[in-house]
């Protein structure tokens, strides 16, 4: 186990009382509710992932039993490079630490290295109809841009129930997007508990981002994506002349101005917002409204606070990168520590299915 003095000098924590118990004892109902959620390993966050989702799990530490997963199982279900998955899982753990994910308060860990995931996936399988995965709106979508469209990737929202409802997860960070997933999971507990006789999974409730997308600067009618190409994402790790040219150039009116921002002027007020206090936005919010506003002075201004929100990030990174093998550790930690509380899960989950050693006796 990884002292907490040793991982102060690398990780962001806000006050903890190191007295406090967000862990329980494996299996047992946690003391606060308990949180899941994962992120796939591919490739390096952007604004959009971490003003969506990952700013999000940092606040949660506050008052919820957190488990973070980096899902590698859900990223073999499309083509990907078996050799750039190790790294890219890696840098992922880097990137969410660098960002405020603290394992003294979190368990954060790597969804490959607790089996227990994919076991009360193929349970959950039995559970799931073929007519529920049909209807999953992501997968058809996905589909269309494979070549090679696998039955992982069909089955993808099942084994997204097991991840979440094997720490019998209350609540789920979730964007619109995943909604329809997350129901299926309530769907999936609610008939296992019914079939079964004994009310054991509970039935999540989302937790949706209170944060607006963002959007791409170079087409601000769609959602920043690294999908779209460079263009299209401003990584937090990106060089800084990088992300400068990106904001410099970022589409702004197209044609002339109106009483409504156009999507880009919106999309770049809301970098600042999120980015900048609010004596700063309020400025050139009523600078915009008179008119007077230029734009090349709001796209310096939006670099200025994000760039100034973004270093301390950027610095923890460079130090975890430079010291790999205690990120290693923290996996290997939170691994021990998740696979804790899934094995006494699963062992009822046995129990209640009939399967296993335990059956027999």
């Amino acid at each position: 186990m990884i002292a907490f003095g040793d991982s102060k000098r690398l990780l962001p924590h806000s006050n903890f009382n190191s007295n406090s118990n967000p862990n329980p004892p494996s299996g047992s109902p946690p003391l606060r509710e308990r949180v899941f959620s994962g992120i796939q390993p591919t490739g390096e966050l952007h604004l959009g992932n971490y003003f969506g989702a990952i700013r999000t799990w940092v606040h949660l530490q506050e008052g919820y039993d957190c488990v973070y997963c980096i899902v590698d199982y859900h990223a073999i279900t499309v083509d990907y490079d078996p050799k750039e998955l190790p790294r890219r899982t890696l840098a992922m753990a880097m990137d969410l630490l660098a960002c405020g994910i603290d394992p003294e308060r979190s368990i954060l860990f790597v969804q490959s290295h607790v089996p227990e995931h994919t076991e009360l996936a193929w349970i959950f399988n039995c559970f799931a109809s073929y007519g529920d995965l049909t209807r999953m709106t992501q997968f058809k979508e996905k589909a269309k841009e494979e070549e090679f469209v696998s039955a992982g990737l069909f089955d993808y929202p099942v084994l997204q129930a097991a991840d979440i409802l094997l720490y019998r997860a209350s609540r789920v960070p979730v964007g619109e997007d995943q909604l329809q997933h997350l129901e299926l999971t309530r769907d999936i507990a609610r008939r296992f508990n019914h079939r079964l006789g004994e009310e054991f999974f509970p039935e999540p409730e989302p937790i949706l981002s209170e944060a607006p997308r963002i959007m791409s600067p170079a087409d601000p009618t769609q959602k920043m994506s690294k999908s779209l190409g460079e263009k299209h994402y401003i990584g937090l790790m990106e060089p800084e002349d990088s992300i400068y040219r990106k904001i410099r150039t970022a589409v702004t009116d197209i044609g002339p101005r109106g009483s409504e921002m156009s999507p880009g002027v919106r999309n770049l007020f809301l970098i600042l917002k999120l980015t900048a206090p609010e004596g700063v936005y309020r400025e050139l919010e009523g600078e915009y409204h008179e008119g007077s506003l230029k734009y090349i002075k709001l796209k310096e201004v939006v670099y200025e606070h994000l760039m100034e929100h973004l270093r301390p990030i950027r610095e923890r990174r460079q130090k975890l990168e430079e010291e790999p093998d205690q990120v290693r550790e923290i996996l290997q930690e939170g691994a021990a520590r998740a696979r804790a509380i899934a094995q006494e899960n699963m062992r009822r989950v046995r129990e209640l299915v009939g399967v296993g050693a335990g059956a027999l006796r």
